[in-house]
């Protein structure tokens, strides 16, 4: 069964998806936020007559509210990824670090076992197993 132009019904239908058409476009433009439900108290309906009998606006309305929702995970999303990159960095900057500090370490016990060493034997309580250079003995 086909609706005829003048059919008053279909009048009245086409003249209410105007005005949810308009209420859609004056939510964009205004700063309250994009929703079925603020759609329908501007237009003067239901939000249940926006999701029964006008799907198609209903998909309009979830597409705008869904691109909002989109572009904040994408931007959330691109901070996370930056913030690991740094992480990343930061972790292979903190392995180095431990690495030359453990290098150091050993350097410095090796220092120390020598100054010991040198010690002992500047005060004569060590004396050199290892034969000078020079003697021929």
């Amino acid at each position: 069964m086909e609706l005829q132009m003048s059919d008053p019904k279909a009048r009245s239908r086409k003249k209410t998806a105007d005005e949810i058409q308009q209420a859609i476009a004056q939510v964009q433009a205004g700063q309250s936020k994009v929703s079925i439900s603020a759609v329908a108290k501007l237009a003067g309906v239901t939000p249940a007559l926006i999701h029964n009998t006008y799907p198609d606006l209903a998909e309009k309305i979830r597409g705008l509210v869904g691109k909002a929702t989109r572009t904040q995970r994408d931007a959330k999303h691109d901070a996370l990824v930056r913030e690991r990159e740094v992480n990343r960095a930061l972790r292979q900057e903190l392995a180095e670090a431990r690495a030359d500090l453990a290098k150091l370490a050993s350097v410095n016990q090796v220092l120390l076992n020598e100054v010991a060493l040198l010690k002992g034997m500047a005060t004569g309580k060590v004396v050199s197993i290892l034969q000078p250079k020079g003697s021929g003995v």
